[in-house]
């Protein structure tokens, strides 16, 4: 039979230990971020239902607008 060492050198398996840390962690990051977005696009639509039932925005922007 043949002598089988370690599965990897000591330096690669770190390596992949590393990698796979910052894969996990972009990967949590990005779902952070998705569910930021989409809670976020839920307050606007709540914001949007909410309104005063006005057919225009506040007037004081409406003249801020006309100016530029």
């Amino acid at each position: 039979m043949i002598e089988e060492g370690p599965p990897a050198p000591k330096v690669l398996r770190m390596v992949y230990f590393v990698g796979a840390g910052f894969l996990c962690t972009f990967a949590i990051n990005k779902w952070r971020e998705m569910e930021e977005k989409k809670s976020n696009l839920k307050q606007q639509e709540k914001k949007n239902q909410q309104g005063d039932g006005a057919l225009f925005p506040n007037p004081s922007d409406s003249v801020q607008k006309a100016m530029k």
